[in-house]
Order: structure tokens, then sequence, then C-alpha cells
């Protein structure tokens, strides 16, 4: 069973490995935004240990031709949702994990700051699985228990932050069945 400890806004029960790659929020910012994700590394294969490493800062550049370009980016999320359910925990929710990039929600810049980041083990054109909208909607659930003010306006996409820089978690991503409408 998956808790959270409010005090170190870690989730119990799940895998923690911590990213270098975040910071402290800036002093007086409350937490009002979450961001869904789609990574897959390299692009479109699912299932290995590189998305892990890359939040780490362990991508060895030379493993595929693709990592030479991202083995020194400096990005992490708060948590990862593998295609198989299994949770992973980089950052702890009080922090600010880079996941965001420049970014915009209603009007106020620099979304990493008053925001959670989750991504998915995906692709834009791949359908999620059934064991991660499971998870995602308990996540949901629990972090809306800490701050209520998650409500489904303030869930969106990383395309709705970003748009025209990015476009996950992309079109496979059903919405319905996060929010159990499906």
């Amino acid at each position: 069973m998956i808790n959270l400890d409010i005090n170190k806004a870690w989730l119990e029960g799940v895998r923690h490995s911590p990213s270098p790659y975040c910071d402290e929020r800036p002093q007086g910012v409350d937490i009002d935004l979450l961001v869904i994700h789609g990574i897959s590394l390299p692009p479109g294969k699912f299932g290995g240990p590189y998305i892990d490493q890359l939040f780490t800062h362990k991508l060895d550049k030379n493993a595929d031709p693709y990592f030479a370009d991202i083995a020194d980016l400096q990005v992490s999320a708060h948590l990862l949702i593998r295609r198989t359910g299994e949770l992973i925990q980089y950052v702890s929710f009080l922090q600010r994990a880079w996941h965001a990039g420049d970014s915009s929600f209603q009007g106020r810049c620099r979304c990493n700051d008053f925001s959670i980041g989750i991504e998915l083990e995906g692709c834009d054109t791949v359908p999620y699985t059934p064991e991660q909208y499971l998870q995602l909607r308990q996540v949901v659930a629990i972090l809306r228990q800490a701050w209520p003010i998650l409500t489904d306006e303030r869930i969106v996409a990383h395309s709705d932050i970003a748009p025209g820089r990015k476009t996950d978690p992309g079109q496979a991503f059903d919405w319905g069945l996060l929010y159990g409408t499906v």
C-alpha cells in the first residue's frame, strides 16, 4: 500500500532513487499544479534502465546514439510510473524537480516552482497501460489529500504548459481513464 510521509513528502511503499537534479522551491511558493509527462528512452523503447539513469546522472552517452545529445541534461521528475505500474520517486514533493523547463500556466512562468511532475513511461502514440492509469489515479488521490488545490483543472499535460515545445503525454494519453469517466 502506498502512503505519503507528509513531513518528508516521499511516498512510502515505492522505490526511491534520489536525483541530484532538484533544489528548494522559492520561498512562499505553494504547490498548486500537477504536470503529466511521457518519456521513453531511447524514444519508443520501454523497460530499460535509461530513464532512471537520466534522472540520476548515470546515463552512458555511448549506450545508444540518441544518448549522446541528452546524457548531460539536468532533468528529473518527482515520480515515474513504469508501464508495469512500478512507481519510482526521485524528488521529494516539497522540493523543486526539474521537469517542466520553459513553461507557463495561467500567466505564471517557471512551472517547476509550483508544480509536481509525474512521468509516465510511454510515448505520444502508444497507449499507456491500465497499470499506469491505476497507479496514477492512486497517486493523484494521495496528492489531493495533501494539496486539495490539485483539482482537475490543475492537472495538465506537459504540452499544455510548453505548447509548441513539448507534445507529451500525447494523444495516446486518455484523460477519461485518469478521471474514471471511461
